[in-house]
């Protein structure tokens, strides 16, 4: 049986990933007294009696906290943006490849991959691996999440008792062009430069649709919508996490797509609209599910060599 901690467990991160492992035969949580929720040497001692750490933290506390690790036989699955780009850590999105699956189920340092980030990533990395998309795109990217993902205070500002009206509306933010998934987002595909991101949060609680729209005149291979979409369903056969909906699934839907309609669910859908000339490729899932919790326990499934849907609602 695995030992698990997870530090940050009061975080939104934190509580859904000990939601998905509370039930859970294979493993213990050990726990740490709430009084030394921030004493370094208590800190330390679960991280090096743990066989796998989750750090559910402020980017510098992730930083601080893999520091304290001493036991080399200690798994350390980092939902922070700190180490996301950093050498030897792997990056914890096994779809995109067999060498990011075999990164993840050989490594000891794994970063869960940002939720913007893995939306985002999830439509551009095929398209530039098959030569499709080319790397100089001046890539658009329009998100709309659930405010959880915006961490406590967002949280607590939505749901306060006579709230702010203000939050009755979209929260559009990020104006600066200086969003921490970017760097990621741009690292993982090989983009020449990062994108423009236009992302905002609304009034419900978890859920969000990335959109990536594309002109065809300006791809390596002029396509048609239904030609990209059977690229993606292509790309990610046979993989459970992914769900490639056929082309017009948004006009099946009634051509709207509600943005918290996977909300709970650990997977994600990619849909494919639009028309000869231009072509919106789409990303739905839950932002704390596949696009933080959700992918951390993914990680570790196949890091212990377990199904890698254990214990998750896929």
């Amino acid at each position: 049986m695995k030992k698990v901690f997870i530090d940050g467990s009061a975080g939104t991160t934190g509580l859904r990933i000990n939601e998905r492992l509370e039930q859970r035969d294979d493993i213990e949580i050990i726990h740490i007294d709430e009084d030394k929720r921030k004493d370094p040497s208590e800190i330390k001692r679960m991280i090096n009696e743990s066989d796998i750490t989750f750090l559910c933290l402020p980017d510098d506390a992730a930083r601080e906290a893999v520091l304290l690790a001493e036991n080399d036989n200690t798994v350390i699955i980092d939902a922070s943006t700190a180490h996301r780009t950093e050498p030897g850590w792997a990056y914890g999105f096994p779809e995109l490849s067999e060498s990011h699956r075999e990164a993840i189920i050989k490594g000891k340092r794994i970063a869960v991959p940002g939720c913007y980030a893995s939306g985002f990533i999830a439509l551009a990395y095929p398209l530039i691996q098959k030569e499709i998309l080319p790397k100089d795109y001046p890539v658009s990217i329009f998100a709309a999440s659930g405010y959880s993902g915006g961490g406590k205070k967002l949280i607590a500002a939505y749901e306060e008792e006579g709230r702010d009206k203000r939050f009755d509306s979209a929260r559009m933010y990020a104006w600066g062009q200086k969003h921490k998934h970017l760097k990621e987002m741009k690292a993982v595909c090989g983009l020449s430069k990062e994108p423009l991101f236009l992302p905002f949060t609304t009034n419900y609680y978890s859920g969000m649709i990335v959109q990536l729209p594309l002109y065809t005149s300006m791809l390596d291979k002029k396509m048609t919508p239904e030609q990209i979409r059977d690229q993606l369903a292509e790309y990610y056969e046979g993989k459970r996490f992914i769900k490639v909906l056929p082309f017009g699934a948004d006009e099946e839907a009634g051509g709207a797509l509600f943005s918290d309609a996977c909300s709970g669910w650990d997977g994600m859908e990619i849909f494919v609209t639009g028309n000869d000339d231009r072509i919106v490729i789409a990303s739905r899932f839950d932002n704390l599910g596949k696009g933080a919790s959700g992918a951390a326990v993914q990680c570790m499934n196949l890091n212990m060599g377990c199904d890698e849907a254990k214990g998750l609602s896929i």
